[in-house]
């Protein structure tokens, strides 16, 4: 008896006439749904409500993808970073390294006859970010993010991929202060990149303004040349771009012509720099108080006169 019952198919699925108009009922009822909503849009409320219900349901389900999802972008983004400052610290020192080829071939285009010249010395080099810039509008220094225990000190020289910025005038242990080759008091050794004159470049205490001195009015100068460090005294590695003449005064009443350049480097821009370390770099003689000059200035002209 058990068996006979376990083996009978549902009173639903038994072929009837009851259970054929079961069936005809509810196809002409699904039909009739399908063409209501087709034609007269009158389940979207319906369906509305069914998504709204359902949506938290929907999340809920898409919560392990969507995690993974952002796991993987986020570790994308992090090593896209990691590169980006990779290729970022080789662009900086392929440019020196560029700056330093090109005053190589233009110093083996002259002196090509000369053989056995020492070889100049290796310069290592960090990069570092400018941190903040000082609020007084007259001072032309920043602060960078690397000091003296990322072996950062004081007289060491700071460029962009473009050229010379500035100079490491004061360093803390995990920063340090850069006076920009616009301030007034900052002095580069320079020489004109076309005819190799040598000259002087100051600053004038004006961003994107640099202005050369006591050149007489018959100096062959001329708007448009490039001014790259001569290497003299010792401080600045010859051969980087400093600045570009844009403008010349001649007046006769006058012995000198007003020429002002400016740099070629980003000093108000780029937030990134490079300082060149490695050299034994003097420190160097910048200040905010003229006076401390003077004790070095007179000795300077005792010299010349002895």
């Amino acid at each position: 008896m058990l068996r006979s019952t376990m083996q009978t198919p549902p009173q639903f699925f038994k072929p009837n006439s009851k259970s054929l108009t079961r069936i005809f009922f509810f196809v002409l009822l699904s039909i009739s749904v399908m063409v209501a909503d087709t034609r007269f849009n009158a389940l979207s409320e319906v369906r509305q409500a069914i998504a709204t219900v359902i949506f938290p349901l929907q999340k809920l389900a898409y919560f392990p993808f969507s995690l993974r999802e952002r796991i993987e972008q986020y570790v994308s983004d992090f090593r896209l970073i990691e590169e980006i400052d990779h290729l970022r610290r080789e662009y900086l020192s392929s440019r020196y390294d560029f700056f330093r080829l090109r005053t190589l071939i233009s110093e083996n285009e002259r002196l090509r006859a000369l053989l056995g010249a020492a070889k100049q010395t290796e310069v290592q080099t960090v990069l570092t970010e400018i941190l903040y810039v000082p609020r007084d509008p007259f001072s032309r220094k920043v602060t960078v993010g690397k000091g003296s225990s990322n072996g950062i000190k004081a007289g060491q020289i700071v460029m962009d991929d473009l050229g010379v910025i500035g100079q490491v005038t004061r360093t803390y242990p995990w920063t340090a202060e850069v006076t920009l080759i616009t301030d007034k008091n900052h002095l580069v050794p320079v020489q004109i990149e076309r005819n190799s004159l040598r000259t002087v470049i100051s600053g004038t205490g004006r961003n994107g303004e640099l202005e050369l001195r006591f050149l007489s009015i018959s100096t062959d100068i001329r708007e448009g040349d490039l001014l790259i460090t001569s290497g003299i005294g010792g401080v600045y590695p010859p051969g980087l771009p400093v600045g570009r003449v844009t403008h010349i005064e001649y007046d006769r009443s006058h012995k000198f012509a007003r020429i002002i350049c400016t740099p070629v480097a980003g000093v108000d821009r780029h937030r990134q720099v490079l300082v060149l370390v490695g050299l034994p770099l003097p420190a160097p003689e910048i200040s905010d108080d003229p006076e401390l000059h003077a004790p070095q200035t007179k000795r300077k002209i005792q010299n010349q006169e002895l």
